[in-house]
């Protein structure tokens, strides 16, 4: 009874977020050139739509059937497939949670530091992006355990080469404006040097002695989030996340999601874990022709698989013959269609 009763205790309603955009849409290709005026990206490849989603449709409804309510932000076209009567199906448009001015904004750094403003959104919830798939059976405590985020926080150098590099750094300068490191640390010491960390923890041992955040590992992942983080950071940063939000395109004075995440790791929300059973591919013909990219989908061996898009796939007929690569592996584990799909 007591076990019954505990279980009760710590179970939280947990949402899923997911951020999409077609680049194929002419509507929406006519508004970006529109508004590029050749200040956003010279070309929409990095937007460009894999037909893939459907089976993060797939993966939700076969290994989290536990998920409360999905929320898909969207510019405001949606895949033809999509079962937008669903119950648990949400339609977030942008202009749902951005102030007008804003838009239209072709710069996901725009909109993530928004998305607790979607309405009904739970206190707890996980940010999916449209490369990020779940390949195997998941519990709800592999997001939120005792009603914190689950995650890893390995302290880090920071590295421009990772193409993020000017968010975090802007990330990081406002949080050692906010916390002392010292004192963050010794609030959640456990926290910090967690033995489910493993080697991982040498990073943070050798950055120790250092005065102020250098950076933290970042794993491209399913990210859990409590709502009150984003409500908290936006009382203490209101200004430069205003400015983030009308950034129609990304540029250096971004802050990205992981200003969020960061500062859920210094207030000590969050509960140690590893994360090993994810993995980040950078897709490339090579490595999709040989079977690496199937046999990562397949194997069962991850729990998570984020495929990023890397550009370097450029021809059309190479991206034809990778997208269709990648669809059978995923019929191989999904190849029932969904509720979510009409």
């Amino acid at each position: 009874m007591l076990k019954i009763l505990k279980e009760k205790a710590d179970s939280v309603d947990i949402d899923f977020i997911i951020l999409w955009v077609d680049g194929t849409d002419p509507d929406w290709v006519e508004e970006y050139h529109k508004f590029s005026s050749g200040s956003g990206p010279k070309n929409t490849v990095f937007y460009r739509d894999w037909d893939n989603l459907h089976y993060i449709f797939r993966a939700f409804e076969k290994f989290t059937p536990w998920v409360r309510q999905i929320h898909f932000v969207t510019w405001g076209h949606l895949p033809k497939w999509l079962n937008v009567d669903h119950p648990k199906l949400n339609i977030v448009r942008h202009e749902d949670i951005l102030d007008g001015e804003c838009l239209p904004v072709f710069n996901s750094n725009a909109i993530e530091p928004n998305i607790h403003r979607i309405q009904g959104l739970s206190e707890h919830f996980v940010l999916f992006n449209d490369d990020l798939f779940i390949t195997a059976a998941l519990s709800p405590e592999r997001f939120f355990q005792n009603g914190l985020p689950t995650d890893a926080c390995i302290m880090n150098t920071l590295s421009s080469s990772s193409g993020v590099g000017h968010f975090v750094l802007n990330n990081l300068e406002i949080l050692n404006r906010h916390f002392d490191k010292k004192t963050a640390m010794k609030k959640n010491l456990s926290k910090w040097f967690h033995i489910a960390y493993g080697k991982e923890l040498l990073r943070s041992l050798f950055l120790l002695p250092w005065p102020r955040f250098t950076g933290f590992v970042d794993h491209h992942q399913p990210q859990p989030f409590l709502k009150s983080t984003f409500k908290e950071v936006w009382e203490k940063e209101k200004e430069i996340l205003k400015q983030t939000s009308a950034s129609r395109f990304r540029n250096c004075n971004d802050i990205n999601q992981y200003l969020f995440r960061y500062w859920q790791f210094i207030k000590g929300s969050f509960v140690p874990i590893s994360l090993k059973d994810t993995q980040y591919v950078t897709l490339d013909m090579d490595e999709l022709r040989s079977g690496k990219v199937t046999r990562l989908i397949t194997a069962n061996k991850y729990s998570m698989i984020c495929l990023n898009d890397g550009e370097s796939i450029r021809t059309e007929e190479e991206f034809e013959e990778a997208k269709t690569i990648i669809k059978e592996a995923f019929e191989t584990i999904l190849p029932e269609k969904s509720s979510f799909e009409v």
